[in-house]
């Protein structure tokens, strides 16, 4: 199966160095204090462990000595363990805190962004993949930064120190040992970039499988009236078998590196060992001196070999690092401006379109609003009808400005909205979609949804409004009742009633109805009607529909076609002048279609 088609965000040049993790440096800031103290802890763990092995020389050299001074040097061995054992705890705290606060920064950070970005980000970039992004990615970091990187500076030391020891104790073994360090280093370098490639292509295809799970669970129920489940499973399996070869590539590579460089550091360690060996049987080194210089060899090898796996975890962590950062760094299409202008309180809810022209990215080529012109009075509700894709939805789109017009103004009170922070404006606006949102928690919190400093009495009202309380009090906990995810123990009717009830609750001057009643059965339908034109007395109210039993009593219905205006008038103005609006109100009244 072929990747999905990615986003532009998705279309980078791949991370060439470790240095991408300067990407974090934003978030490790706030925290440098802890880093510090972490970094302290790390030094002191690292400098006793380099400490032990002349404790251990001192005490092989030492048993030709006196009783006293050999319990003295098990004392401070002792000691030292003791000590190592108090910072390497101290260490795994202060580390494990830092990292686990950085990510938990992360993740809200990266939330915060994309929760706020406009419809034209989500139509090229799947859900699943910021999901993906957000947990799978983090928690790679949170490797790295909790654990990976403190070993990895650990080992550094260890091995720089080590090296500096080895240098005092024997400097001809050490010259040895200096001799094997390219050789060592070499299959590091060069299998490095290797992985890097391949850790990038897992965590890509990682994020499809995320994305297709995601895709599939949320139409779950179409996938199963359409007995689509094999096909489902089929392509599901394809993507993660992608991801689970990906993965094997980059596991191979990371293993072969691995044995290669441990085989040829140790290999190198027992070389030396036997120059060394020959020195004591000459007398020219001291056994405790080449019991110092094998515990500090054995440390220098196994920090190699320890720095050549972290080597793949930063590499795959950069990775990951690039992805969070690309997805804080996207720039939005609809954008607030530096210093947006306020919006006079209380708004009066005057809407105009001036002039305006727009097409979605996806369909550049098909205009989906062409030169529009249109007032809307404070207090007036008016109807827009049409054929599907007259332009409808998008005036509504506009008005919450989820998109910004390629020509022309959509303005509130006489404000630009390209002039308005988005959160200033949108406070004035109550929605209610054709595809209701219901989230996973109770009746009353979905409700509450729209103000959510409202009481239990105000939710109440408004469901009663919305003709929502008959079946919510029936519920096995009434309004307390969990929903489901998605609103799935509700019918569709029910949904749309506590959308309808949230947008009541919201009591906003400017109303928004898209296709709000297409749900609902006749009785229904007749209650929320009423319960709508209570609502809109006294507020700008825009109606979307195409059943035009719910728009006759606008004070004005807006005829569209093909993204432009066609006609204007009440119902009984338009069914007169014939056209289109004369030919939907037949089609739906006289031969029974509504």
């Amino acid at each position: 199966m072929a990747r999905r088609p990615q986003a532009p965000i998705e279309d980078r040049p791949q991370t060439k160095r470790i240095g991408a993790l300067r990407g974090l440096a934003p978030f490790i800031r706030p925290y440098r204090g802890m880093a510090a103290a972490a970094l302290v802890a790390l030094v002191l763990t690292a400098s006793i462990s380099l400490i032990l092995p002349i404790a251990v020389r001192r005490v092989v050299d030492g048993f030709q000595q006196g009783a006293g001074l050999l319990d003295q040097y098990f004392e401070a061995a002792l000691v030292i363990a003791a000590l190592l054992a108090i910072g390497t705890g101290a260490r795994y705290w202060l580390v494990t805190r830092f990292g686990e606060r950085v990510v938990a920064d992360i993740r809200k950070a990266v939330f915060d962004r994309v929760i706020s970005m406009s419809p034209a980000f989500y139509e090229r970039i799947l859900t699943g993949e910021i999901i993906s992004r957000i947990t799978t990615d983090t928690t790679l970091i949170l490797s790295v930064i909790g654990s990976s990187v403190s070993v990895a500076l650990r080992n550094l030391l260890i091995l720089i120190g080590g090296m500096v020891m080895l240098l005092f104790t024997a400097a001809k073994l050490t010259g040895l040992v200096l001799l094997l360090v390219p050789v060592v280093i070499v299959p590091i370098v060069v299998m490095g970039r290797r992985l890097r490639v391949l850790s990038r292509e897992n965590q890509d295809w990682i994020a499809d499988s995320s994305g297709a799970a995601s895709e599939a669970l949320l139409s779950a129920q179409t996938v199963q009236a359409f007995t689509h489940e094999a096909i489902t499973r089929r392509s599901f399996a394809e993507v993660t078998e992608k991801s689970f070869d990906a993965a094997q590539k980059r596991i191979t590579t990371r293993a072969i590196m691995t044995m290669i460089v441990i085989f040829l550091a140790f290999a190198g360690v027992v070389g030396v060992l036997w120059v060394g060996a020959r020195d004591v049987r000459e007398g020219t080194m001291t056994v405790g001196e080449l019991v110092q210089f094998v515990i500090y060899a054995i440390m220098v090898a196994g920090s190699v070999g320890a720095l050549s796996e972290i080597w793949g975890e930063l590499q795959r962590a950069a990775g990951a690092t690039e992805r969070l950062v690309e997805l804080l760094g996207t720039r939005d299409t609809v954008q607030d401006p530096p210093h947006p202008l306020p919006l006079p309180m209380p708004a009066k809810g005057a809407i105009r379109f001036q002039d305006v022209s727009f097409h979605y990215p996806s369909r550049p080529d098909t205009s989906a609003l062409d030169h529009v012109d249109l007032t809307i009075q404070p207090g007036e509700t008016v109807a827009l009808v049409g054929p599907s894709g007259a332009g409808k939805t998008t005036v509504v789109q506009l008005i919450q400005r989820f998109w910004d017009p390629e020509t022309g103004t959509v303005s509130i009170d006489g404000h630009d909205l390209r002039s308005l922070a988005r959160s200033d404006f949108r406070r004035v606006l109550a929605l209610v979609p054709q595809d209701p949102v219901i989230f996973a928690a109770t009746a009353r919190e979905n409700i509450r949804f729209g103000r959510p400093d409202a009481t239990d009495a105000e939710v109440e009202a408004a469901a009663r409004a919305a003709h929502a309380d008959d079946f919510l009090s029936a519920l096995p906990e009434g309004y307390d009742t969990y929903v489901g995810e998605r609103g799935v123990m509700l019918s569709g009717g029910q949904k749309q009633r506590i959308a309808i009830a949230r947008a009541i609750l919201r009591d906003a001057p400017i109303l928004l109805l898209d296709e709000a009643t297409s749900a609902l059965d006749a009785a229904s339908e007749r209650a929320v009607q009423a319960a709508v034109e209570r609502l809109s007395a006294g507020r700008t109210t825009v109606i979307v529909a195409h059943r035009l039993a719910t728009v006759k009593r606008a004070d004005r219905i807006v005829v569209f076609d093909h993204g432009r205006i066609v006609a204007q008038g009440t119902h009984e103005e338009l069914v007169a002048q014939g056209g289109l609006y004369a030919e939907l109100a037949r089609l739906q009244f006289t031969d029974g279609a509504a």
